[in-house]
């Protein structure tokens, strides 16, 4: 595509990828800057310019505590609403289909120009590729009285969320003169990534700006207490407003004006910025700014709208990967008991190496149903413990998805493919090799590359390579037909009633079953007892 591109706001410009068949488009903005009096609004439409912008450079990260994993050196500005595009089509008159990227970072951190999002192997493969940058922490999700009067909605605290469905509606108006397919457009992201395409597909918002969804960690049964501090949680709007007032007070922002007067150095949040009062089960707790129920944005929580079938009708696919959640590879148990209590943060989860840490975390979490939880995850030193917290980690896993893909399927009508990622993976220098929270993403985005702009120069094994290969074609086809199924491919069921099976992608390729069977029945009576949410 060597021609600019019209969009609603003016010519755009990209430049060759390092495949010169692959165009990119970069720093493109898809709202106007939300600062001064349009910080904590809804995202309005960029202003045009004139000419032709050469879309060269990406955009400013959103403000954030400082992060070494994310934004390529990039600075950060409050203004950093913009977009990024890759495309191999030829011209305006094709239509191929679109994924559209959310990253991760506990909606705390993060930034759409990470390297290891670079879309143009997927653009290769057909896909037009689209990452960006939403509002994070306290100016994407912070909530009070006085903005909820003042919106229009009695409604605060899911600017950030507001922000993807910008995206989306830029897409929707302009993303054919890339060579996509407004009608088949596929959201997708990891973590807080994950999290949004969930709320997304709960949100009327967003209603038939999207046809296909995938979570990539986590998509959990409404009563799993691990729902609660993971990527997944959500607020009240009477709690985010509560705790959203006591977060501004201490800033100094006794008004809304004055908070808009604010630097924005003096709202970004850091580790401490915890939510207390959410009863997980255990230790762990989750950011204190992350999305709200808020009656507009996000109707109702997980169950009362799965329950109604209130959800937008889309594909699915969600999984969980092999080490996260608290579980690790046996070779690091030592160094973790080593390190003790260890590094902390909120959304992290609690990692059980000890006898004695393992069965009191599990007397606190199952309670009356401690004693039959140890007997199905038996230990007597503590690596039999560590052993046993790492097993009953990836059951609750593989269970609660199952459980969840129950739940949306019930009304939603398409179907749902969930997996469970268990390939080890040398991503951002792992010693040891660990199939770790978001380690797929190389794989699913084909970055497996060695000069260090994505990937971090790792290592990559010709088995890297092979598995790239399929789990790249597995979400292209996805994208494409809502299958992620096709010709010299594993083939990937689909979620069934009664089936209690799950896709394993990496180190194998192939159903296998979401837990032993008495295991399963446990943990079916387990979330069967707790809180809906």
């Amino acid at each position: 595509m060597r021609h600019p591109v019209e969009t609603e706001s003016g010519l755009v410009e990209g430049v060759p990828g390092r495949d010169h068949e692959v165009t990119v488009f970069r720093g493109v903005p898809y709202a106007a800057p939300a600062v001064g009096e349009a910080r904590w609004r809804p995202p309005r439409p960029a202003p045009p310019w004139p000419g032709v912008r050469r879309a060269d450079a990406f955009g400013p990260m959103c403000p954030q505590a400082p992060n070494a994993d994310v934004g390529a050196g990039l600075p950060m500005d409050e203004d950093c609403l913009y977009l990024n595009v890759w495309t191999a089509a030829a011209d305006a008159g094709e239509r191929r289909p679109v994924l559209v990227w959310i990253h991760g970072g506990g909606f705390r951190v993060g930034s759409g120009a990470e390297p290891r999002y670079d879309g143009e192997h997927l653009a290769r493969k057909g896909l037009v590729v689209v990452t960006f940058n939403y509002r994070l922490g306290a100016l994407g999700f912070l909530a009070t009285p006085e903005l909820s009067e003042e919106s229009g909605q009695r409604a605060s605290g899911n600017y950030g969320l507001l922000d993807c469905v910008a995206v989306l509606r830029w897409v929707r108006r302009n993303i054919a003169g890339f060579g996509g397919d407004p009608g088949r457009v596929t959201i997708a992201g990891q973590s807080a990534g994950a999290g949004a395409v969930n709320f997304l597909a709960m949100s009327p918002l967003a209603e038939g700006l999207f046809h296909r969804a995938v979570a990539q960690s986590h998509a959990r049964h409404s009563r799993d207490t691990e729902l609660r501090y993971l990527a997944t949680s959500y607020r009240t709007l009477p709690d985010a407003e509560r705790s959203g007032t006591r977060y501004a007070e201490e800033r100094g922002g006794t008004s809304t004006a004055l908070l808009r007067s604010l630097p924005w150095q003096r709202l970004v949040d850091g580790d401490a910025a915890v939510d207390d009062a959410v009863e997980t089960g255990g230790p762990a707790k989750p950011p204190l700014f992350r999305p709200v129920v808020d009656g507009w944005v996000i109707p109702a929580g997980y169950a009362d709208t799965y329950a109604k079938g209130a959800q937008n009708v889309v594909g699915y696919l969600a999984g969980n990967n092999l080490d996260e959640s608290g579980a690790v590879p046996e070779s690091t148990f030592a160094t973790y008991r080593a390190a003790g209590a260890g590094t902390w943060r909120p959304g992290m989860p609690p990692v059980h190496v000890t006898l004695d840490g393992f069965t009191a975390a599990a007397r606190r979490r199952f309670g009356a149903l401690a004693e039959e939880f140890l007997r199905l995850y038996p230990a007597s030193t503590d690596d039999e413990a560590a052993r046993a917290h790492c097993a009953a980690v990836r059951d609750n896993a593989r269970v609660s998805t199952y459980l969840w893909a129950a739940d949306w399927s019930e009304h939603a009508g398409l179907p749902v493919h969930t997996y469970h990622w268990t390939h080890a993976s040398p991503v951002r220098g792992q010693d040891p090799r660990r199939a770790s929270h978001g380690s797929e993403i190389e794989f699913v985005f084909g970055n497996l590359r060695e000069d260090g702009a994505a990937g971090g120069g790792a290592g990559w094994t010709g088995e890297d390579h092979r598995i790239a290969e399929v789990m790249s074609a597995y979400w292209a086809n996805f994208a494409a037909t809502g299958d992620p199924n096709g010709p010299g491919l594993p083939h990937w069921p689909a979620y069934a009633p009664g089936s209690a099976v799950v896709m394993e992608l990496g180190d194998a390729f192939g159903p296998i079953p979401v837990a032993d069977p008495a295991r399963l029945k446990f943990w079916k009576r387990f979330f069967s007892q707790e809180e809906a949410w």
